[in-house]
């Protein structure tokens, strides 16, 4: 399971976005999940601040986030340190079951795929539109 049962994801790549989809949420649970492969070049510490500028600014919203690793197994060690808790590696790598077995140490999840998502990409939230196309995502039917 990823983050709360049937919680919708949506793919963010800064602060201002994650806070207008938690905001938009309505107290719906959320999963902020990065870019792909954003631990390359946002890194770890980058995604954690990103995350708490959107949680200080909606106090108490239900969410989780995801950082994704891409192929690169030390980004997710890194990213453990940063104190990350879900994060997404590309299952064929060869060093992808040690690198589970690191994330279980640290009570981590690793998923080997990136869950399904609205990419919030060139959505602007503070049109009626982009609004529109995130309350329909968020009341899809829940994801299992």
């Amino acid at each position: 399971m990823v983050g709360r049962a049937g919680q919708r994801a949506v793919v963010v790549r800064a602060a201002a976005e994650a806070e207008a989809a938690l905001r938009l949420a309505a107290g719906r649970g959320l999963t902020l999940l990065s870019a792909p492969g954003a631990a390359g070049f946002l890194g770890a510490s980058g995604w954690r601040a990103l995350v708490a500028r959107a949680a200080s600014a909606v106090p108490g919203a239900p969410f989780d986030d995801i950082l994704c690793c891409g192929a690169a197994p030390g980004y997710v060690l890194g990213a453990l340190r940063a104190g990350c808790r879900i994060l997404v590696l590309d299952s064929a790598h060869p060093a992808f079951a040690a690198v589970e077995a690191a994330c279980a140490e640290f009570g981590a999840t690793l998923l080997a795929e990136r869950p399904p998502a609205l990419d919030l990409h060139g959505v602007n939230l503070r049109k009626p539109k982009g609004e529109a196309l995130l309350a329909r995502w968020l009341d899809e039917a829940p994801m299992t």
